[in-house]
């Protein structure tokens, strides 16, 4: 279950930071993503953050868990990852123990500056049998002022201005969706692919070597031939003076 959540934090959180990139920073809107997201599952969602306030820093950052309606199912599990000069609160309703939202607060010296981006990750389950997951947040800044990001997305219309972070959920058994357990065998073949062209270039090298080898040979012994053939007519020579 550890390796589990170890292995997709990386793969998600390599995901998110290259889409981030690739979006560049005039569009740098709070994101959501999970390459491992199927209906009915576990999976690790990685919210990428970043400042675009150019004169405070981003000090906290909440997340409502959504509700879902009846017949479908609602994230009974939360978990977050740790992460250095922050701490992370799930609070759960008192009833029924669901989670309800999930806090990160920042100690003192810590924040999100300018330029800079922040990611938080949380390992949930069960994902709803629906097509995306919708994660509203707010955070805080050090100034005071409070950026809500809930605004739902408009079909044929421009960009919401602070537009709801959301996942793309495959559906239950999709072979198309990728995930961190699935994506393990492609990295050992190309480890395998890997060490036999190493293996194949120690051939080359050693074959190059007895090449190199047997031609010094060769010389040595023509070049020794060359000398007794001098060194014999000189003593015949002597033998006749």
């Amino acid at each position: 279950m550890h390796t589990w959540i170890t292995r997709a934090c990386v793969t998600a959180g390599t995901v998110s930071a290259v889409g981030l990139l690739g979006a560049g920073t005039a569009s740098a809107h709070v994101t959501a993503s999970s390459p491992d997201a199927r209906q009915g599952s576990y999976a690790v969602i990685t919210l990428l953050v970043p400042n675009e306030s150019a004169k405070a820093t981003i000090t906290g950052r909440t997340v409502t868990v959504p509700t879902h309606v009846a017949g479908d199912t609602s994230l009974s599990s939360v978990r977050t990852s740790p992460m250095p000069g922050w701490t992370a609160t799930v609070t759960k309703d008192p009833t029924t123990s669901a989670p309800t939202a999930v806090s990160w607060t920042a100690a003192q010296g810590t924040s999100i500056g300018d330029n800079q981006f922040g990611q938080f990750q949380l390992s949930v389950g069960t994902l709803p049998n629906s097509g995306t997951l919708s994660l509203p947040a707010m955070q805080t800044y050090s100034d005071g002022s409070v950026v809500k990001w809930d605004e739902p997305a408009k079909p044929d219309g421009p960009e919401a201005e602070h537009p709801v972070p959301t996942v793309q959920l495959a559906a239950a058994g999709d072979p198309h969706a990728v995930s961190a357990t699935a994506a393990a065998p492609p990295a050992a073949a190309g480890t395998t692919d890997g060490t036999a062209r190493w293996l194949g270039g120690v051939g080359l090298v050693l074959g190059a070597l007895g090449l190199g080898l047997g031609g010094g040979a060769a010389l040595r012994g023509r070049g020794g031939a060359a000398l007794r053939g001098r060194g014999g007519a000189a003593l015949r020579a002597r033998g006749r003076s």
